[in-house]
């Protein structure tokens, strides 16, 4: 096949990956691992973002009580901090997330902001928590939320559920930091989360 054949077919293969994507890939990564009744639960937060056009709630069952867990959650955020737990060398400035529970990482406050820059300046800010229960991040304006709610379903097993509502501003620089979310959030969500799992399993069986 000739370069200019494929040149002519790329806008309909590029609409039909876009089709496929709305399809199948969206309905299922905004809500990876998540119930019916979890997608549907109302969770801290719901109400700040209105109409987002990017809302999903991921979900796993860890083997581990709440306070086994929500520390690891506590300390999130961009080298010095303890980093995400995802890929490091895209996300922690290529440094090993933290194994352990950092103490000088455990006392947030309302307005901490958790950084994704390198010169720690930038990222969603802590809005509201209750420890071992949840914790909810946030934008100045209104425009993006993401909650961490741990529930229990036994005496050995808690479901940590994340929600991330985004309104997208269209005309905005922002969007193309919304398109990164839309196209690649699953991937590091879906990292962060199962090792968030086995770092409070680790923990839970010491």
């Amino acid at each position: 096949m000739g370069t200019d054949t494929m040149l002519r077919k790329l806008p309909f293969l590029t609409l039909l990956l876009f089709i496929i994507y709305l399809r199948f890939v969206r309905p299922w990564q905004l809500r990876w691992g998540a119930t019916d009744d979890e997608i549907a639960r109302a969770m801290p937060g719901d109400d700040v973002v209105k109409g987002p056009t990017f809302d999903a709630t991921r979900a796993l069952t860890i083997q581990a009580r709440p306070e086994h867990i929500y520390p690891w959650i506590v300390q999130m955020g961009v080298s010095p901090r303890a980093g995400w737990y995802s890929y490091d060398l895209l996300d922690n400035l290529g440094q090993p997330s933290a194994e352990v529970i950092r103490p000088e990482l455990q006392q947030p406050h309302v307005g901490d902001v958790i950084p994704m820059s390198p010169d720690g300046k930038n990222g969603p800010y802590v809005k509201d928590f209750v420890p071992d229960q949840w914790m909810l991040w946030g934008d100045q304006v209104g425009d993006m939320t993401w909650i961490w709610g741990l529930y229990p379903v036994d005496e050995r097993h808690t479901r940590l559920i994340t929600r991330v509502r985004l309104k997208y501003r269209w005309l905005s620089p922002a969007i193309v930091f919304a398109v990164l979310i839309e196209f690649t959030d699953i991937m590091m969500m879906r990292k962060s989360m199962l090792g968030i799992k086995r770092r409070a399993e680790q923990l839970a069986g010491e």
